[in-house]
């Protein structure tokens, strides 16, 4: 029988636990299954805030994608995570779930859910375990320093009480969707124990657009269209699937993936170029005998009228006035050039790019703490010992789908289990 390293002697090791969302708690589950004697400081009133909204509620706890897929789908530092994701992989996360009490789910895009689609269940059962493992979990408690002597980790203070600590876990989150707690606490932390701390950006947040004829559009959903990224004039990014128009901008799955890369452009440019291809199955030979045969079927109408089959109802005025067309010009009366601009605008509807909307919109924070400074098998930080930095404090971020979440439980279970 092998001894426990933790429980080998009458002393348990001290861990602190500094935030209680999913990465903190994860930490705090697997060491104290482990035998440490863990608290948990979280500022807020309750575990979970920002878990409690993801997935608009449900909770869109991991990707049943295999490790590499997901390393792809983490553009901030994902090949960081890749010792930590074999570790605990997706299919972990399901089973770690299950066997707590909690029936899964996977829908489109590999993504899990809880069965009840409901994301307070998912609080319920780590609370649950936290209580049976006897985690101290104290609530209303905000961290306001950590010490360190001699490169090493002795406590923290609370309440201007200081608390000594074998180790301690910093899991403070980002600075995105501040009301759930995630203000940067972490940030400043880190760099007072000499930690890099990269730039602070937001990531899978919508984007506002020059252009007055958005706020025309507001509310319109689109599919199967391919919005394309621009510097310069050149394609940098892009992405197929669903958009949404909304009243100062874009936004909705393909946009909130772009953000990440335009926030970065946006860093150092003034604009950056949003082109978005409605028909992106068709060739411009193919979507120009498509509008002749519409132009043939309405031929006694005009040409607003005529695109109706073609388009959104909502949408055919501005890509009207974007080709300089009149709208109720007769079909017949239709120039092959103003054809031919027609036919430029639906395959690369062009939009300015000039802001993102507020970090504190953003789904996820872009930048953190310098993953060169991080032990990627154990998430110990590499200048101060017995400090271990998990979840978005750290310099990760990742797409929308259940990658960010599979991320800190990983990060976690890192810390845990070494």
């Amino acid at each position: 029988m092998t001894t426990n390293p933790l429980t080998a002697n009458s002393y348990r090791l001290k861990a602190i636990i500094i935030g209680g969302g999913p990465a903190g708690i994860m930490a705090a589950i697997r060491m104290a299954e482990n035998g440490a004697a863990v608290t948990l400081f979280e500022k807020n009133d309750a575990l979970g805030r920002k878990l409690r909204i993801t997935g608009k509620g449900r909770c869109n706890l991991t990707n049943a994608a295999d490790v590499n897929e997901i390393v792809k789908n983490i553009p901030g530092n994902g090949k960081f995570l890749y010792s930590a994701l074999k570790s605990f992989t997706a299919a972990d996360t399901v089973n770690f779930f299950e066997t707590l009490g909690l029936k899964t789910k996977v829908e489109r895009g590999n993504r899990v859910f809880p069965a009840s689609d409901n994301a307070a269940e998912v609080i319920d059962v780590l609370t649950r375990r936290l209580a049976i493992l006897d985690v101290d979990v104290r609530l209303n408690s905000r961290v306001d320093g950590i010490f360190a002597n001699g490169g090493k980790i002795i406590g923290v203070e609370v309440h201007k009480k200081f608390i000594d600590a074998d180790v301690v876990v910093l899991a403070t989150g980002g600075k995105s969707y501040p009301a759930t707690g995630s203000t940067g606490d972490g940030f400043k932390f880190a760099r007072q124990l000499g930690h890099t701390v990269t730039k602070i950006l937001p990531a899978l947040v919508p984007l506002e657009v020059e252009e007055d004829f958005v706020k025309d559009l507001q509310g319109l959903s689109l599919k199967n269209v391919r919005a394309v990224l621009k510097a310069d004039g050149k394609a940098v990014a892009e992405q197929f699937g669903e958009m949404l128009f909304t009243h100062f901008g874009v936004s909705g799955p393909i946009i909130l993936t772009l953000s990440r890369t335009a926030a970065k452009l946006l860093a150092e440019k003034s604009f950056v170029e949003l082109a978005i291809n409605l028909k992106p199955a068709l060739t411009p030979e193919q979507l120009d005998a498509r509008i002749l045969r519409d132009f043939q079927k309405f031929k006694h109408k005009s040409i607003k009228n005529a695109l109706v089959e073609l388009l959104p109802t909502k949408l055919i005025p501005s890509i009207l006035d974007l080709s300089y067309i009149d709208e109720d010009k007769k079909i017949d009366a239709v120039t092959k050039e103003e054809r031919r601009r027609l036919v430029e605008n639906l395959r690369g509807l062009p939009l300015t790019v000039t802001r993102t909307r507020p970090l504190a919109e953003a789904i996820v924070t872009s930048g953190g703490v310098d993953v060169k400074e991080i032990n990627p098998k154990t998430m110990e930080s590499k200048l101060v010992k017995n400090l271990f930095i998990v979840g978005e404090v750290a310099d990760i971020d990742g797409f929308t789908g259940g990658f960010n979440l599979q991320a800190a439980w990983a990060m976690g279970n890192a810390v845990g289990r070494n």
